[in-house]
């Protein structure tokens, strides 16, 4: 087993780690989403304690300059009702990392990537209304908490939309929920320093992949692009809850 990151640090881990959260925040830089579905079966094989902090910590310096980046398209109405669901359901996260063990957590993980992939692959295209943003606010707000993955059920609202507004949205959105989810863990002794350092470490590859989908958001078609994310976090994370 690889030593864990929540205790120690060895050169291989690093430099694995360094080249998924690079490959993740490139991804969710250019399609909108993807970084905790590419980076939470990793994490979680290498060091299940690290989740959700990490996952939550390294996604906030992303998210801001996504966001910013393309600030002019954000959907204010629906990141407003989504992020007043996500606030409102995000102590449910919560019980529910209470009440998973530890030791469990990355089969969490795991089955909440797969059928998260499986939906938005599956699900027919809609028009987003307010019920589907509150539902959607309410689901990131348990999985996100609890996992660290909170980007599908955001994806299934906009995935018809511009991907402009996808990636600005879901940018918003994830900002809202993952300053809450991480007051709210670090308030009930649920997260420490130990989950949050590792993330400051990875900062430079955060800032690599999101520098390098400035060069590519323009240019990749998001939509086919989203589907290759997504049929890789189903394998990820088949392959996660096999090892548990």
């Amino acid at each position: 087993m690889i030593e864990g990151l929540s205790q120690g640090l060895g050169g291989g881990v690093i430099v694995l780690l360094a080249a998924v959260v690079t490959l993740a925040a490139f991804v969710q830089g250019t399609s909108g989403l993807g970084f905790a579905l590419i980076v939470a079966p990793v994490v979680g094989l290498v060091d299940p304690g690290l989740l959700p902090v990490f996952l939550l910590a390294s996604m906030i310096p992303l998210n801001l300059y996504v966001a910013w980046r393309e600030r002019r398209s954000i959907d204010v109405r629906g990141a407003g009702w989504i992020s007043a669901a996500r606030l409102a359901a995000t102590p449910l996260g919560l019980v529910l990392l209470w009440a998973v063990p530890e030791r469990h957590l990355g089969v969490v993980v795991g089955a909440a990537t797969v059928l998260a992939a499986l939906a938005s692959l599956l699900v027919p295209a809609f028009t987003p209304g307010r019920a589907a943003y509150v539902g959607a606010g309410a689901v990131t707000a348990l999985t996100e908490t609890a996992t660290g993955v909170g980007g599908p059920p955001l994806a299934l609202v906009y995935q018809h939309r511009p991907p402009a507004e996808l990636r600005s949205t879901v940018a918003v959105c994830f900002l809202v929920g993952e300053v809450a989810s991480l007051g709210l863990l670090f308030a009930t002794g649920q997260g420490g320093p130990g989950q949050v350092w590792p993330a400051l470490l990875l900062l430079p590859a955060v800032a690599l992949g999101v520098r390098l989908s400035r060069l590519a958001h323009h240019r990749v078609d998001a939509a086919r692009l989203r589907i290759m994310v997504l049929v890789f976090a189903t394998v990820s994370g088949a392959v996660l809850i096999a090892g548990f």
